[in-house]
C-alpha cells in the first residue's frame, strides 16, 4: 500500500529534521575537545563502568561524542569561521531573527498542547508583529514591545504530560539529548505547520543555516570549555542537564519566559554559574 503523497513528504521531512535540522541546530554542543584530537575527550573513561546512574550507555555515548568532535573539527567549525568572516554581524543577526520567527508556530502548538493558553496568545502576537512590522521576522519588535519569547518544544510537552526523565543520550552530530527529548525532536518536525508548507529543500537549507549560525555564536565559548575541562564528556553532560532542567522549570513556573531583563541560558552556559547583572537601560538599544 502506498502512502499518500502528503504523508510521505511529512515522514521524509520528519526524518530530515532528525538527521539534519536538529543535529545542525545543536552542533555547537559538539565542538572539539581539550587537546584538539577527536579521541581525547572520551579516552579517559572509555573502558570503565558508567560513572552516572542516569547515563547507563556512557561508553557508547563517549564513542558518539568522539565522532561528533571529529566532524566538527573537520567540517562544521571551519564552515562557522568562514560564515563569520564573510557575513557581517548585522546580517547574521537578521538571519537569526528570521529563522527564530519561523519556529514560533512550533512554539505555539506546544504551548497549546501544554495547556499554556496565555503563552500561546503571546506567541501568536509575537509571530504576527514580527512577521509584519518586523519585516518577516528580520527584526524582533515583539521583544522591544515587552512580548518576550516563550519556550515550547515537544520534549517539554512530554515532560508536562508526565513522561518520566529518561537516560542521557548523545546523538550523532546532534550531541547531548535524552530519549524523551529525541522523541520530542521527531515530534517537533511534524508539529510545526510551516514544515508542511515549505518545500523540503528549503527546510534543509533553513536547518543548515540555523546550525551554522548557532555554531558561529559558540566558537569562543566552546574553545574555553575545551581548555578548562579535564573530562569534556562529563562537563558537557552536566551543562546540558542543568540547562535543560532550567528550561523545564521555567516552562512551568514562569510561563516559559525569562524574567524581565534576564536572558535565557545560552547553549554552553552553566545555569548554576554566577551570571553578570543585566545591562543598564541604555545598553543594547540597537535593532534586534
Amino acid at each position: 500500500m502506498r502512502l499518500p503523497r502528503s504523508l510521505h513528504q511529512g515522514l521524509l521531512r520528519g526524518l530530515l529534521l532528525i538527521l539534519l535540522f536538529g543535529p545542525l541546530a545543536a552542533c555547537a554542543t559538539a565542538g572539539g575537545n581539550g587537546n584538539g584530537t577527536a579521541g581525547g575527550a572520551s579516552a579517559a573513561s572509555a573502558d570503565e563502568e558508567p560513572t552516572d546512574p542516569g547515563d547507563p550507555n556512557e561508553r557508547l555515548n563517549r564513542g558518539v561524542l568522539d565522532f561528533n568532535l571529529a566532524v566538527d573539527d573537520a567540517v562544521i567549525l571551519p564552515a562557522a569561521r568562514a560564515y563569520r568572516a564573510v557575513v557581517p554581524e548585522f546580517a547574521r543577526v537578521r538571519i537569526r531573527r528570521f529563522l527564530d520567527n519561523l519556529e514560533e508556530p512550533r512554539v505555539l502548538v506546544n504551548n497549546v498542547l501544554q495547556g499554556r493558553l496565555e503563552d500561546a496568545g503571546h506567541t501568536t502576537m509575537r509571530f504576527f508583529f514580527n512577521s509584519t512590522v518586523g519585516l518577516g521576522g528580520l527584526f524582533d519588535v515583539a521583544t522591544d514591545w515587552g512580548i518576550a519569547r516563550r519556550t515550547g518544544d515537544f520534549g517539554q510537552t512530554l515532560y508536562v504530560w508526565g513522561i518520566a526523565e529518561s537516560p542521557y543520550l548523545v546523538l550523532p552530530i546532534a550531541g547531548p539529548s535524552s530519549v524523551r527529548d529525541t522523541v520530542g525532536l521527531v515530534g517537533d518536525g511534524f508539529l510545526n505547520p510551516l514544515n508542511w508548507l515549505i518545500p523540503w529543500e528549503a527546510n534543509l537549507a533553513r536547518g543548515a543555516v540555523a546550525g551554522l549560525d548557532l555554531r558561529e555564536q559558540n566558537i569562543e565559548s566552546f574553545e574555553r570549555l575545551r581548555e578548562e575541562s579535564l573530562d569534556l564528556y562529563a562537563r558537557l553532560r552536566s551543562i546540558w542537564r542543568q540547562r535543560r532542567a532550567a528550561e523545564l522549570r521555567r516552562s512551568l513556573a514562569a510561563g516559559g519566559a525569562a524574567e524581565p531583563g534576564e536572558a535565557p541560558p545560552q547553549v554552553l552556559e552553566d545555569p548554576g554559574a554566577t551570571r553578570p547583572p543585566p545591562a543598564g537601560p541604555g545598553a543594547g538599544s540597537g535593532p534586534r
